[in-house]
């Protein structure tokens, strides 16, 4: 059997609770402090449901849900794909006011390459959420990171016809295992690009049926269990998932979801990657080698039109200042 640290575990479901809570403060717009807890006070933390963070909600609605009508699937998944290898707004946007109609047809890396050497001798281009590598003997020759991820998508992706096999795929394993195929895409990023994917219409899997634990969720997971005897990441995340309502009942904690929608494996599997962050400052001797959490918090004011999959059927079309 999976061994609960409890001391630690409680503090995942708090985390939950209360991360919810300052959601659902800022979506009322509320007044006063938005939590009492100095930790989620002081230091950035993403939201509970990873579909809620600013660049999730900008991805779903201006990148898949208001891309242009003459769009094939094949190009939708293309888009999603190129937004989120920089994963930075900005980014995008400069990509678009350059080229406003991106397809697998028009797709040109050099183009693109040279836009984007030009932009990053100003500012940065990439964000820094994910670490994104960008060596390989495949693409040596050219300078930038930037250029081989581009090569990389026109390369592999299109011409070596992956998004045609996405789109035939029959399971979200499939899908990430497409993607595992490909130069630079580690098994955190596939897992990334698969739940991206999925928001759109082109492919509709549910996202219960894969879950695939980052390192930063395995150091949570390692925090809150004391053993998993066996057991995977995975088996821990969808050990959470089966007994969420129990611990939720033995902490005394109270999760308000997202509109009806209860939280899934890749929601729960990003709160243990946030737990690991929380612990360093609440249980710091529980140290796994990252010992400070590197962002802290900055109040934006730009409110967030909150758009989320049609398929999902929620009600909500809201403003929130984040």
């Amino acid at each position: 059997m999976i061994e609960i640290r409890h001391e630690a575990f409680e503090h995942y479901f708090r985390f939950m609770e209360e991360r919810m809570n300052i959601f659902w403060r800022r979506f009322n717009n509320e007044q006063g402090p938005l939590t009492s807890d100095q930790i989620l006070n002081q230091y950035k933390f993403t939201n509970v449901y990873r579909a809620c963070d600013r660049v999730s909600q900008y991805m779903i609605r201006e990148v898949i849900y208001k891309a242009d009508e003459s769009l094939t699937g094949e190009d939708v998944l293309l888009n999603i794909l190129l937004f989120k290898v920089f994963n930075k707004i900005k980014t995008w946007e400069h990509i678009k006011k350059c080229f406003p109609v991106i397809t697998v047809n028009n797709f040109n890396a050099e183009k693109l390459s040279k836009l984007l050497t030009r932009l990053r001798s100003k500012k940065p281009i990439f964000s820094a959420a994910y670490i994104m590598t960008g060596s390989s003997n495949n693409y040596s020759t050219l300078t930038f990171k930037h250029e081989r991820w581009l090569e990389m998508l026109n390369t592999e992706i299109i011409k070596g016809k992956k998004i045609e096999r996405i789109i035939k795929a029959d399971s979200l394993a499939a899908v990430y295992e497409i993607l595992r195929e490909c130069t630079f895409i580690g098994p955190f990023l596939a897992y990334q690009y698969a739940i991206d994917m999925n928001y759109s219409e082109v492919i509709d899997f549910d996202e219960n049926s894969f879950v695939k634990a980052g390192i930063g969720a395995q150091r949570g997971i390692k925090k809150c269990f004391s053993g998993l005897n066996g057991y995977s990441f995975e088996d821990a995340i969808r050990y959470t998932y089966d007994y969420l309502d129990v611990y939720q009942e033995r902490y005394g904690t109270n999760f308000d979801d997202l509109f009806g929608r209860a939280p899934k494996l890749i929601d729960l599997q990003n709160c243990f990657c946030e737990t690991d962050k929380y612990l360093r400052e609440k249980i710091p001797r529980l140290n796994l080698g990252n010992k400070r959490i590197k962002q802290r918090y900055k109040s934006k004011l730009q409110p967030i039109n909150y758009f989320f999959p049609p398929k999902w059927k929620l009600a909500c079309n809201a403003l929130i200042s984040h």
